[in-house]
């Protein structure tokens, strides 16, 4: 298979400082696409496992040293797809509008997310997105680097609940603790609650089903998930 997913990540390669950055951050920017274009397709092709750095190296036509200065790790090559989602339920808390709770604001992106079938939502029957995701549960190390990125999610997205909490009781936002035990609790039984509605979603996909036939019952699950948040959250909630 050549076909390359989408990525549902905006990559963010190395930085560089001085004048004329723009330029040279949009030539990085580009052979950081194409570095990770090169190693999706081979991994679709032949297995993750079954190509090595060196492979990818030669396809991207860089050195390997070049190739680890943007990507620490060969499973960094797949999994950057996903990092630009680090932190992107703590965005959903920080820009929520008036009186909207932390929880609500998460609960309507998530079904916002079901209605237009976002591949992190699990809800996309897109060739090239069941090809990544596959690609992705399929191979043990990647699964094992993935809980690296879930624990930075918790980590943002506990500070984005400890700033709500704050704020709320009147408190100064800044002078909250992201390290607050509460917070990190919430955190993490909320991107457990999104985790397992997402994989729930993509293994029926996976077994053969439509995205259309799944939404209406993909809806129901994520009002069960967000409802016992709610009940079980209090002030984080």
């Amino acid at each position: 298979m050549s076909r390359t997913p989408p990525p549902p990540a905006r990559p963010v390669p190395p930085t560089d400082s001085g004048s004329g950055g723009g330029l040279r951050e949009r030539k990085k920017q580009r052979t950081y696409q194409a570095i990770s274009d090169a190693a999706i397709a081979l991994f679709l092709e032949k297995g993750f496992e079954k190509v090595s750095v060196a492979e990818v190296a030669a396809a991207a036509e860089i050195s390997k040293p070049t190739l680890f200065r943007y990507f620490p790790a060969k499973e960094d090559l797949v999994l950057h797809r996903l990092a630009d989602h680090e932190d992107e339920s703590s965005r959903v808390v920080a820009a929520r509008p008036g009186q909207q709770s932390p929880l609500d604001a998460l609960r309507r992106h998530f079904l916002a997310g079901l209605r237009r079938r976002d591949p992190v939502t699990g809800l996309s029957d897109e060739p090239e997105v069941l090809a990544f995701h596959r690609l992705v549960y399929g191979t043990p190390s990647l699964v094992a680097r993935l809980y690296a990125y879930q624990s930075r999610t918790e980590e943002h997205l506990a500070g984005a609940l400890a700033e709500a909490r704050e704020g709320a009781q009147g408190g100064d936002a800044d002078q909250a603790n992201p390290a607050d035990p509460g917070a990190r609790l919430a955190a993490g039984q909320i991107v457990a609650v999104q985790r397992v509605l997402a994989e729930a979603n993509w293994r029926r996909i996976a077994a053969g089903e439509s995205a259309a036939a799944i939404y209406p019952d993909a809806v129901d699950a994520a009002e069960l998930g967000f409802g016992q948040l709610r009940s079980g959250l209090g002030t984080y909630a």
